[in-house]
Order: C-alpha cells, then sequence, then structure tokens
C-alpha cells in the first residue's frame, strides 16, 4: 500500500521518526531525500519518489548536480518547488565541501586546487572559466567566474581577467576551467590564450600560476605539463 505521507506507516518506518531516534547517520539516501521532499502522490509514497530520483541517477547523490529542474520536475511527486530546493541542497554540498578547505589553506599545488574545484566543474554541461586570485602566500583573495561559453568553447578577456586580478591587489592568478567532454586535454584555443596570458601578466607584474583544465575526476595542469 502506498502512503502520501506516511501517516499509516509505523513510526519506526518513518524517515523523519528514524532520524529524531537515532541521527541523521543511520539513513539511507533515499531517506535522507524523502525527508528533504516531505509528500508523494497518490499513486507513490514518498519514500518511492526518493527511490525514483535516485534511479534517475544510476542510484548516485553525486548525479543530482548534473539534473536541470525540468529534469528533476518529470520525476512524478516533484514539482518546482521540490526540484529548486533540491538543487540548491545540492548546490549547498557543494559549497561546504570546498569551505572545509579554505582555513589556512594554501593553493600552492595543481593538485590542491583541481580537487577544490573539481566538483564544482565537472557536472558542468558548458564551460565556465574561473579564476583564482592569490597573495604571495598563495592563500586566496578570491575567485570569480569570468566566462561562460558553449559546450566546447568559452570567450575569455584578458583584459577582463587583469582588471578583476588588480581589484583584488593579486600577485598571481590561476586559470581554471572544464571540458564538459570529460577529456581535460588542452585545445590549441587554450595554449594559445594561456600564452597570451602569460606575456600580458609579466607586463604588468602579475604572475599566471598555473592554468587547469577540469575534465571528469581527472585535471590536466599546464606547469606539470610543462607548458607553462
Amino acid at each position: 500500500m502506498n502512503h502520501n505521507s506516511f501517516k499509516d506507516v509505523p513510526d519506526s518506518d518513518k524517515p523523519y521518526e528514524k532520524f529524531k531516534q537515532l541521527g541523521a547517520e543511520s539513513l539511507s539516501d533515499a531517506e535522507l531525500l524523502a525527508i528533504i521532499i516531505r509528500t508523494g502522490t497518490k499513486a507513490h509514497d514518498v519514500l518511492q519518489v526518493a527511490h525514483e530520483i535516485l534511479k534517475v541517477n544510476h542510484n548516485s547523490l553525486l548525479n543530482l548536480q548534473k539534473m536541470s529542474v525540468e529534469q528533476l520536475e518529470a520525476i512524478p511527486g516533484i514539482g518546482k518547488v521540490k526540484a529548486v530546493q533540491l538543487k540548491c541542497i545540492a548546490q549547498l554540498c557543494i559549497r561546504m565541501s570546498r569551505m572545509n578547505y579554505l582555513p589556512k589553506f594554501k593553493f600552492d599545488s595543481a593538485k590542491k586546487i583541481a580537487e577544490y574545484y573539481m566538483e564544482y566543474l565537472r557536472h558542468e554541461s558548458c564551460e565556465h572559466t574561473i579564476l583564482l586570485m592569490l597573495d604571495t602566500k598563495c592563500q586566496m583573495l578570491g575567485d570569480e567566474i569570468i566566462s561562460k561559453g558553449t559546450v566546447n568553447a568559452t570567450i575569455l578577456s584578458p583584459r577582463e581577467v587583469f582588471l578583476t586580478a588588480l581589484n583584488k591587489n593579486a600577485v598571481q592568478i590561476v586559470l581554471i576551467h572544464n571540458h564538459p567532454s570529460g577529456d581535460p586535454k588542452p585545445s590549441r584555443e587554450d595554449i594559445l590564450i594561456t600564452e597570451r596570458l602569460k606575456q600580458s601578466g609579466e607586463m604588468i607584474g602579475i604572475e599566471l600560476v598555473d592554468h587547469i583544465i577540469i575534465g571528469d575526476n581527472i585535471y590536466t595542469s599546464f606547469k606539470e605539463e610543462g607548458l607553462l
């Protein structure tokens, strides 16, 4: 029998009651989602709706970030409000994971920088270019998305890059962008823009430390590859 709000389900089987008794750590992914979405439909109870979300995502919460609001709304029991809430929660999780890096964290290696931006960028369906701005101790002064492109190209202005860096009093910068294909191999355009930014930075005293391309759980560093 299906239950729209679990009113007829024993307390021990209700995700919310289970949470109160045993804590969030005791809940499955589906039960956590069920608490967030709260209600189901006449045909599917809330836990079944939660399982359907996971099913669409190949039983992985990681893929929730990839889904659009429209894709979430296509799941029975998920309307506009719930879809937006789920997207916001996914974004909060990404930001929380990134915040763990910041206290006294030095962005002094390609691996550290790639790990910091990996979960944010690897799920994007078009190219995003981020400017990471650093002080002399390789600590973050700020970061900013400076361009969003199509699936295989991005429009990047060197003038905008250095105006942004100067505004933060940065002495070092790192360029980070993703390849939606999942392959982080640099394109000819990637190599050309990196060389232009390197030369421009040398003229005004802001060093381009690295250009990192994010793929699907993999990255390429221009510095590590001897391209910078």
